[in-house]
Parts: structure tokens; C-alpha cells; sequence
């Protein structure tokens, strides 16, 4: 284990970090819908086919409401499928903002997340009518999303591309996500991580925009 000292810059996840979700909100919504074969959003087919196609934007939305409603065995509306495929996200905390701004006074601070052009567009429209930021590059010194690289985690090329652009050293690099396949995929790539789990929140790993000293990397 490894302490936090000599760290220049974070690489924050989205999902399950800086914004709150439950993917379950989905499945509800869809059931309210009256769909009856939920089940389909968590096979290995639609995974693959569906959602990591339209992450890596492969898929536009276009395609993707067509591919919802193929597995589906439905003719559910454009606004219906972005209800439900909208349902999960849930709220970016004002305080998670705070600790951000504070944060990016002290390091270099990046968002790495593995997402998708509707989604995309409720986050920034959120973070402007809440927060006043009009993209998430004047929240982090620069914001990377998986649909515009056409590469997701844990793939290590995402990582590579990102470090490479900022001429990152990875020793110096640490990674904050909260899944354990992408945090992994960094580690093998030499850089520091942190699994954020819940309860913990991305507050109790600062004090002051100070990554805290007591702090175990991985």
C-alpha cells in the first residue's frame, strides 16, 4: 500500500463518483412502462450489442433506441426509451462540486467516464442550470468522455491516450473510480488508485482540497 504524497494529478470517474446513480431506476421505469422482458438489459448480448456499442459511440442515439426497442420486442416512443435509459441518473451533490473547485486548485484534475450522448446531455445541462459551468472542462482541466474517443475502460488504451496527452506520469497519476476491473486495468498501467465504495464519498478523501495523508492506494 502506498501512500498519498507525490501525486500531481487525478483522473475522477463519473458515475458512482462525482454523480450519484441506480441503475435499477431503469428497470423500474421500463416496467412502469409496461415492458415485461427487463431482463434483457443485463445479458451479456445486450451488454456487448447495445451498451458498450453506444459508450463507445459506435451507436448514435438513433441506433440505439432502434436496438432497444429490437430486444425489447417493443414500440416504445424516442421519449420513453430516454425516460427509462435517464432514469438512473440521480444527482451530483452541491458539496461533490465544492470539493472539485477546491481540488483543481491544487492539482491537475481530469474526468475520465465511461458514457453516452444521452446521458451526456442531461449531465451538462444539469451542471449548467445548477452550477454555472457550461462543460465540464472549466469544472476539470479538461473532461474525457468514452463516446467522443470511441474507447472505454478498462480498455488501457483510454488511459494511455489521456496520460499521453498531458505527458502524465503514471507513478504521479492517481485514478479514483468505483469499479474494480477499470481500477485494475490502471494499476497493471503503474498508476495509483483508489476503489471509492460507498458509503465513502469523494469528500472523505480531502481536507481542503488536500488529498488526505493517511490515505491507502492501491
Amino acid at each position: 500500500m502506498k501512500t498519498s504524497t507525490n501525486i500531481r494529478n487525478i483522473i475522477f470517474d463519473f458515475g458512482g463518483v462525482i454523480l450519484d446513480i441506480d441503475p435499477q431506476q431503469t428497470i423500474n421505469t421500463l416496467k412502469n412502462q409496461g415492458v415485461k422482458n427487463v431482463e434483457v438489459f443485463s445479458t451479456p448480448e445486450f451488454q456487448e450489442q447495445v451498451m458498450n456499442k453506444f459508450e463507445r459511440g459506435i451507436l448514435t442515439p438513433e441506433l440505439f433506441r432502434e436496438k432497444v426497442r429490437f430486444f425489447l420486442d417493443s414500440k416504445m416512443s424516442d421519449q420513453h426509451i430516454d425516460d427509462a435509459w435517464n432514469a438512473l441518473l440521480l444527482d451530483i451533490p452541491k458539496e461533490r462540486i465544492a470539493v472539485l473547485e477546491q481540488v483543481k486548485q491544487n492539482y491537475y484534475t481530469f474526468l475520465l467516464s465511461n458514457s453516452n450522448e444521452i446521458h451526456y446531455d442531461v449531465y451538462v445541462r444539469d451542471l449548467q442550470l445548477r452550477f454555472g459551468y457550461r462543460e465540464f472542462d472549466q469544472l476539470f482541466h479538461k473532461a474525457y468522455f468514452s463516446f467522443d474517443l470511441h474507447l472505454s475502460k478498462p480498455n488501457p488504451e483510454i488511459f494511455e491516450f489521456v496520460m499521453n496527452q498531458h505527458k502524465m506520469i503514471a507513478e504521479e497519476t492517481l485514478f479514483i473510480d468505483d469499479t474494480l476491473e477499470h481500477i485494475e486495468a490502471a494499476q497493471k498501467l503503474g498508476m495509483r488508485c483508489y476503489q471509492l465504495l460507498k458509503p465513502e464519498r469523494v469528500r472523505d478523501l480531502f481536507t481542503d482540497g488536500i488529498l488526505k495523508e493517511d490515505l491507502k492506494l492501491l
